[in-house]
């Protein structure tokens, strides 16, 4: 187990160093020069040099990419003099825009993010999964043709229509909710759970139709399997039967997918913190992309190969413990 966690955790390393090195490569040398963002058009070109020698755009790239990478573990310096400017570890740069320290901006919205993805998440599962399960459970039944059908419609909806529509019924025509605002929770619990109700249900529509549909699929191919056959003639309850033999192996590869889709939303769910006008990573994402913002776009995409990758490596290690098959094949 320690050879599999070190060899995977090495892995990890590996893949955040070359997409930190290509997502440099991309936003640093491939975009605008940032001094003539910074400094604007009637800018001199001595004013363009001088920024240029602050954020140490005159040295050669892998100068600047190993100081971008030792800013991340030991901070780094800006400028020289009485312009010097020290950013602590882990330091990601300064906004163009708004020169803040970009992993300030980070830290202070990831809560809203974190909070959006994390409901969201609770909200697909309990109903992807039960809905499901149902299903299969009723195959071919008018619950089940139903079900998918919804699932089905429900999946093909894309998440800004149904924002839209949900903020006209609710917020103007019912006035049932308030418009959504980053409120915390100890402020007020009800206008928090009021403010994220409905980005968490239009996140969690599509992923909560498209799991109903895998869970469906994967419990009916269970029951299927000559394992289930050899249960039931032993003369166990179907309730039984279905608890102790076919939701463990019917369930894993949705534990899979789930790491995924949840390590994907954690950097940020893009169009639904946009058009519900949540401070989170994905509105940050959407500004700095819009004012060609580039640290604040390398950070959140950096933040969000983190995630990814982080939740692969953890979804593996539960697999491990879910699928007895698995332990055995990686021995």
């Amino acid at each position: 187990m320690a050879r599999y966690l070190a060899g995977r955790l090495a892995g990890v390393v590996l893949i955040l160093f070359l997409v930190c090195l290509f997502t440099f490569i991309i936003f640093f040398t491939l975009s605008p020069d940032p001094a003539l963002l910074i400094c604007g058009k009637t800018c001199t070109p001595d004013r363009i040099d001088q920024i240029r020698g602050v954020l140490g755009l005159d040295q050669p790239f892998l100068t600047q990419f190993f100081g971008f990478l030792g800013g991340i573990f030991a901070g780094r310096d800006y400028g020289e003099g009485a312009n010097l400017v020290h950013c602590a570890a882990p330091c990601l740069g300064y906004s163009f825009q708004t020169n803040q320290s970009v992993w300030d901006m980070v830290v202070e919205r990831l809560p809203v993010s974190a909070t959006v993805a994390i409901g969201a998440a609770v909200l697909w599962l309990v109903f992807g999964v039960v809905a499901g399960l149902h299903s299969a459970v009723r195959e071919g039944t008018w619950w089940d043709r139903t079900a998918m059908g919804l699932a089905l419609g429900g999946s093909s909806i894309p998440n800004y229509v149904l924002a839209l529509a949900l903020q006209y019924v609710l917020v103007v025509q019912l006035q049932v909710l308030p418009f959504p605002q980053a409120v915390a929770f100890a402020d007020d619990p009800v206008v928090w759970f009021q403010s994220y109700l409905m980005p968490w249900i239009v996140l969690a529509t599509g992923y909560a139709c498209l799991y109903a549909r895998l869970t469906r699929a994967n419990v009916i191919d269970t029951l299927a399997e000559n394992f289930m056959r050899t249960a039931r003639s032993k003369g166990l309850s179907p309730v039984l039967t279905m608890r102790r033999h076919a939701l463990r192996p019917a369930l894993t590869p949705i534990t899979t997918i789930f790491g995924m889709d949840f390590a994907a939303l954690l950097g940020g769910a893009l169009i639904t913190e946009k058009v519900f006008g949540l401070n989170g990573v994905g509105k940050m994402a959407a500004d700095s992309i819009a004012k060609n913002d580039q640290p604040v776009i390398m950070a959140v995409t950096l933040l969000a190969a983190f995630f990814v990758v982080a939740g692969n490596l953890v979804v593996d290690l539960v697999y491990r413990m879910l699928d007895p098959r698995v332990r055995i094949t990686a021995r």
